[in-house]
């Protein structure tokens, strides 16, 4: 990610950019040589930076900086870079490119954590569990299951970034309004020329889609788009860590923690979830950005107003850099997640005899009691064993009640069978099961090139 955002790509892009120009302008009829497009060619890798900074400083121009800078190293194209163009054609075609090659490194990240979280759903996905309402214990869920609702949200955030990569415009050629009218003037007034070298020139950067129209930029709100997809990456992220962090206070769920790693420098015995800690941090930062975007959108007037350019260099790139981090946060954290099914277990089992007094009652109904002198007697006992559980922080005993009362005769010999945790998890495994199957299983086979691969310069190889 850092390479994608790094002057590097940046500067790269603009002379790939003149050289896409300028070769679709020769094709169409202007006077440009073979020579001039193959000194370009040559030279598009070869950037003096430091040349390319006094120049700026000279010109208080960025653009006109790396101009000249390229014209030095390909001296016979000079007089014919950024022919017709304006600040905007690279400048903005390049955020373009650069958000395209940064979101299809965040799906393929996305991609990856949803298969490692695979593996773990697949895991646990009968291993019984408290769900928490109001982070009060409620019916019972699986491990396996919770993970699968962390799982929806990252492939609605796929979805998200599959949709964006498909419909991303490239700005084009549009000059200094958005009204083509220096390119019109290069080609005699012929309207179709001036279409046909905006089409060539997308086509030549890898874009088959081209905004319609714009000003001098285009349109901001593809920016709030973009930082609206991150913060919801973020929002996702932020969800599956605060659960494991309070999971970890349970002492039911753990993340990675290495052999000699220090929880703190006072307590010796801690293990913190520093790992979803940095991630939550991180997220909350990336949640915070769209309204920038939203602002700098809703405040570019008429065709353009330049104090959008400060704030999107800063904000772009960092949100794309925050979500690089926290997706290989996700990756580790879920990679190396340890689950403790013992005290699992023992937490389903201070709950259960609640939850199940319902089914007691039905069997012992069956078997010919009253329904309602049995309700009585499981409420009675069951303030009575609250009462020892909170007042005297002992061991839920209610089944040890029921097992002692007349009442319950009917259930004495099967109250272990009426209490399995596995007869109160619904269709929680059977579920899981499937939305892997059904959901999760097609985005890996149609992403499976995306997997296991490494990334040089944004392009996947």
């Amino acid at each position: 990610m850092s390479s994608i955002f790094s002057p590097a790509m940046k500067f790269t892009t603009w002379r790939k950019l003149w050289l896409a120009l300028a070769t679709a302008e020769q094709e169409l009829g202007i006077d440009i040589s073979n020579e001039q497009l193959q000194q370009m060619k040559d030279q598009l890798y070869n950037i003096d930076f430091e040349k390319a900074n006094e120049y700026e400083s000279k010109f208080r121009h960025d653009v006109m900086g790396h101009v000249h800078a390229f014209g030095d190293v390909a001296p016979l194209a000079m007089p014919i870079i950024h022919l017709g163009a304006t600040s905007c054609y690279v400048g903005d075609n390049t955020d373009i490119i650069q958000l395209k090659e940064a979101l299809k490194l965040v799906q393929r990240k996305l991609v990856q954590t949803l298969e490692i979280l695979k593996t773990f759903a697949e895991k646990y996905a009968d291993l019984p569990t408290l769900g928490f309402t109001h982070y009060q214990p409620a019916q019972l869920t699986t491990v396996g299951k919770r993970c699968t609702l962390w799982m929806q949200d990252l492939l609605l955030d796929y979805e998200r970034v599959t949709y964006e990569l498909e419909h991303l415009p490239m700005r084009g050629v549009k000059g200094t309004t958005g009204t083509q009218a220096t390119f019109l003037e290069l080609f005699d007034g012929d309207h179709e020329k001036v279409k046909q070298l905006n089409s060539k020139v997308c086509k030549a950067m890898g874009f088959d889609k081209v905004i319609a129209v714009s000003g001098q930029t285009y349109t901001r709100k593809i920016d709030y788009h973009i930082l609206s997809l991150l913060s919801g990456i973020a929002q996702s992220a932020y969800k599956m860590c605060g659960d494991i962090r309070l999971l970890a206070n349970l002492k039911e769920v753990e993340e990675p923690f290495a052999k000699n790693q220090i929880g703190s420098s006072a307590m010796a015995y801690k293990r913190n979830p520093m790992r979803s800690e940095r991630c939550c941090s991180l997220s909350r930062y990336i949640m915070s950005l769209p309204p920038s975007a939203a602002n700098t959108h809703a405040n570019q007037w008429f065709e353009r107003t330049l104090d959008d350019s400060a704030i999107r260099r800063i904000i772009l790139p960092e949100g794309f850099l925050a979500v690089d981090v926290v997706l290989n946060l996700l990756m580790n954290i879920a990679d190396g997640m340890v689950v403790w099914p013992n005290v699992v277990q023992k937490h389903v089992m201070e709950e259960l005899p609640f939850m199940a007094t319902e089914v007691i009652l039905m069997e012992c109904v069956k078997a010919g009691g009253d329904r309602q002198e049995l309700h009585e007697a499981i409420r009675v006992h069951s303030m009575n064993a609250g009462n020892v559980v909170k007042g005297e922080g002992k061991a839920n005993d209610l089944l040890e009640r029921i097992a002692k009362d007349p009442l319950f005769e009917a259930v004495h010999s099967k109250l272990d069978t009426l209490v399995d945790p596995k007869l109160f998890i619904g269709r929680a495994e059977e579920q899981t099961k499937e939305f892997l199957a059904e959901e999760i299983d097609p985005v890996l086979q149609k992403e499976e090139g995306l997997l296991g691969k490494e990334v040089v310069d944004g392009v996947n190889v």
